[in-house]
């Protein structure tokens, strides 16, 4: 509905309620009094105005609906404001579940409703000529309500869809770019770090050579040591990481690094909280290295500390130097490519933080991070302190005010008549259904049996509270949350999603829905039997069983329809997703082959000879190599930041050391993906049985989900298997179809287990055939 409908529809009501009074009075020749055309003006022009302003202030606007039509309906003649006070009110209460939270909403219907029927309780005890209109209400409230709450589910899930899409579209474009950020990065740690450190140490041996023999041997052996580390770095700078599991904590990690530079006589002291694997410490961790490496380069011998400090709402990183002593030699000047302070902000930045660095006051230098802590994950904003006591206290006299019922309302005589009217009886029926049906979800079987039961109460409640009104009536009430839970289960709303729909015994299955038409039809024949007719019982039963199959069927096609286009719509969203991650994937996979390439060709031939100087004890020409690697280095990264991008017709095809990226465009989508490769799996594999396993990760992936997904691969023998679990869509035909394409021609098999487990295994071929 667009905003010029939405404004008229107060005036529509306005309308309607003038045409049913005094328009229906007009019309038979008789003419209300004055004073009460007067207030019945009033009483529209409020309510009108009032539901106008309805999105901005609903809870009010309801407020204000409910008291409107309340001191309306004292001085006024029956039916006078029976369109405001019924469809009105639903119109306000629907406004504010929609537009409110769900506490806000279910607490205006629930003070609605006891408002009224503490009115009703005031003038007739509890017993009433006829009490159908307290169920009436009852269920409209109930069903204005509900249809709100559903409507403002069913746009935030949209406003989330949406937002899904447009953040895994910005990271399709920005994957690759944050990838050949990313190996940019770690190749200037690796150069900065590792290959700077053999530097200043070879140099300073060279330099204390006649003074200091012992610091050669000290500096060949850090040269060879750091040589391999270098080698292994790059090695993950190509391929991924290895398991979280694997690797020693972040607490420890930092340590070591500390007590790594304490071996190149830097005087640090640290004090380094526990911090938990992830971004957060993986950032420290850079800045760190990157603030200590600095210091090692252009202020040896100062005295250092590094604190690091893990809180509720943030952590703090910072490492502040002294100035150098006096006539310290400075082995590592000019060793900079000047990217060190951008990539520190870069780092912080990513992890959701800032940095900033400067002097100190004694001539140092400070480098100060705040990245994300314990709560660093948005929140939403909780309401203000005692708006929850202030909704509460005015429910509370909203509640109450029906106790000075002189106030609003003419006091009448209560009427005799059974001891509980049917009307409060069919109100406790419709709230039970309403509780099972808040069921539903979580119990789908129970919530529909106890439906079904329930609808059987209905005429004896009839018989009971002597009910005299339209013997139809109170059945087909019952029917509307039965045909609800209907709708919803066949929709697959709360049902189970997995290889053939619903499972067996869910209520979206024929046998239940038979089962309800047959419990309705009952209740109706027994209400028209009680009640005593003309026509025969077969003729009854019959007419019963057709209008019960058909509001059944009815509740059924809707479902159907509701939930094949809420299926198409999500299948349309995952093969936009699927695609788009297919298409970041690879690109970004290009740029890490592009600069792989580069690095094997030119660095790490040069550490290689570096190492190789180093075991044969030539410190000269250790010195000069490492030169040469950080010299390598250094021009590689000019021509990473300035190469251009693959075109498509030439990107190669992913493999299992893109499952990082895989998995980090995942995480991108809203979905926690997280891979584990031991130790056993090879870093090179058969071609066709890498490219085999990386698309069916992919596939698996890809089914749609939203739930936490774990990829393990690992080899026994000659098989390597992968396991997927979390995969909701794990056991249907379409992803084994679609998998067993893959695996087929190389032999492979394909098992499923609960839990949306899958495995996969794949044969390896012999040396041979891996050589080849």
């Amino acid at each position: 509905m667009n905003r010029t409908d939405d404004r008229l529809l107060p005036v529509a009501l306005f309308c309607a309620q003038a045409a049913a009074w005094p328009g229906a009075a007009l019309a038979r020749g008789t003419v209300p009094p004055a004073s009460a055309l007067l207030v019945a003006a009033l009483v529209g022009g409020v309510v009108t105005a009032a539901l106008a302003l309805r999105r901005t202030r609903p809870v009010t606007a309801l407020a204000v609906v409910t008291a409107a039509c309340a001191l309306g309906a004292g001085p006024l003649p029956t039916g006078a404001v029976a369109v405001l006070g019924t469809a009105g009110v639903a119109l306000a209460l629907f406004t504010a579940a929609a537009e409110r939270d769900t506490f806000t909403a279910v607490l205006c219907v629930v003070t609605l409703a006891a408002w009224q029927s503490l009115h009703g309780i005031t003038l007739h005890g509890l017993s009433a000529p006829d009490g159908l209109d307290l169920a009436l209400t009852a269920l409209l409230y109930a069903a204005a309500c509900g249809s709100g709450l559903l409507v403002r589910r069913a746009r935030r899930a949209r406003r989330a869809a949406e937002h899904l899409l447009r953040r895994a579209e910005a990271e399709r474009h920005r994957l690759p770019e944050a990838e050949r950020r990313r190996m940019e990065r770690e190749l200037h740690d690796v150069s900065a770090h590792h290959l700077t450190a053999v530097v200043v140490t070879a140099g300073a041996a060279l330099g204390l050579r006649d003074r200091r023999p012992e610091l050669a041997a000290e500096a060949l052996e850090f040269a060879r040591d750091t040589g391999r580390e270098v080698t292994r770095a790059l090695g993950a700078v190509r391929a991924p990481a290895p398991s979280r599991e694997e690797l020693p904590s972040p607490q420890d990690r930092l340590r070591a690094l500390v007590a790594g530079f304490r071996r190149l006589d830097q005087r640090v002291d640290c004090e380094i909280d526990a911090l938990p694997d992830g971004t957060v410490a993986d950032a420290a961790y850079g800045i760190v290295r990157e603030a200590l490496t600095n210091v090692t380069r252009h202020a040896p011998g100062a005295h250092t500390t590094v604190l690091c400090r893990y809180g509720d709402t943030r952590t703090d990183v910072v490492i502040t130097s002294a100035a150098p002593p006096a006539g310290t030699p400075s082995h590592g000047s000019g060793l900079g490519s000047g990217r060190g302070q951008g990539f520190l902000r870069s780092r912080a930045r990513e992890a959701g933080g800032t940095l900033t660095s400067g002097p100190t006051a004694d001539g140092g230098w400070e480098v100060r991070a705040t990245l994300p802590g314990r709560t660093a994950a948005p929140v939403e904003r909780t309401v203000p302190r005692g708006y929850r006591a202030a909704q509460l206290t005015a429910a509370l006299g909203l509640f109450l005010q029906p106790l000075l019922p002189a106030l609003v309302i003419r006091a009448e005589s209560a009427s005799s008549g059974p001891q509980v009217s049917a009307g409060v009886l069919f109100a406790l029926l419709a709230a039970a259904q309403g509780i099972a049906l808040l069921w539903l979800r979580r119990a789908p079987r129970t919530a529909f049996a106890t439906l079904l039961g329930l609808a059987l109460l209905w005429p004896p409640a009839m018989s009971l509270g002597e009910y005299g009104g339209p013997v139809l009536l109170p059945p087909l009430l019952s029917v509307l949350p039965t045909g609800g839970a209907v709708a919803a289960a066949t929709a697959g709303w709360p049902g189970a999603r997995g290889a053939g729909g619903q499972s067996r015994g869910h209520p979206g299955r024929p046998a239940w829905q038979v089962a309800a038409a047959l419990a309705h039809a009952t209740a109706a024949t027994a209400a028209v039997l009680d009640r005593g007719t003309a026509f025969p019982v077969w003729a009854v039963a019959l007419c019963a069983a057709a209008g019960a199959a058909l509001a059944i069927g009815t509740a059924r096609w809707y479902g159907t329809r509701r939930g094949r286009r809420d299926r198409a719509d999500r299948d349309t969203r995952e093969e936009r997703l699927s695609a788009w991650t297919e298409e970041a994937v690879r690109e970004a996979w290009a740029e890490r082959r592009r600069i792989a390439t580069g690095l094997e060709t030119t660095v790490l031939a040069r550490t290689a000879d570096m190492v190789a100087a180093a075991e044969a004890g030539r410190l000269d020409t250790t010195a000069e190599r490492a030169r040469e690697a950080l010299a390598a280095m250094r021009a590689l990264l000019d021509t990473v930041t300035e190469g251009e991008a693959t075109p498509p017709g030439l990107r190669p095809q992913p493999t299992l050391q893109a499952l990082d990226l895989l998995a980090h465009q995942c995480r991108a989508t809203g979905r926690d993906v997280e891979i584990r490769r031991t130790d056993r799996v090879p870093d090179r594999l058969p071609t066709a049985v890498d490219l085999a396993a990386y698309h069916a990760a992919e596939t698996v992936l890809a089914a749609g989900g939203q739930e936490p997904a774990l990829l393990e691969l690992d080899t026994d023998g000659d098989t390597l298997t992968l396991t997927a679990t979390g995969v909701p869509e794990a056991a249907g035909p379409a992803l084994r179809e679609r998998l067993a394409t893959r695996i087929e021609a190389l032999g492979g098999t394909l098992t499923t287990g609960p839990d949306g487990t899958l495995r996969l295994r794949l044969p390896l071929p012999g040396e041979e055939g891996t050589e080849r």
